[in-house]
């Protein structure tokens, strides 16, 4: 996977097709990532939003963080899914979505 510890040069992981991860189902999310316009976009769609926005948020920034994502837009459709499920639905989604030879 494309990151900048690896021997081609690679600045940062670069997503490079839209990916999706996770269900619909009840206590799940699915998240799709995208190439991104120049910069980050994280869109939230939640029934629990107006409680829980901030702490969506966060677990996504701070999963594409890990993983030094900087261009992407994060589209995320959540049905209560716990922090756990939601970094992870992020990590899975990430790495389908990137370039396999950077």
């Amino acid at each position: 996977m494309g990151s900048n510890s690896d021997s081609k040069g690679c600045l940062s992981v670069k997503i490079v097709r839209r990916a999706l991860a996770g269900t619909l189902e009840s206590c799940d999310v699915t998240v799709s990532v995208a190439p991104g316009t120049g910069g980050r976009e994280i869109r939230i769609e939640s029934p629990v939003a107006v409680q829980f926005s901030d702490e969506i948020h966060r677990a996504v920034g701070e999963t594409l963080d890990a993983f030094e994502v900087t261009d992407v837009t994060v589209d995320v459709f959540d049905r209560g899914a716990f922090d756990f499920a939601i970094r992870a639905r992020v990590e899975a989604a990430v790495v389908k979505a990137v370039d396999e030879t950077c």
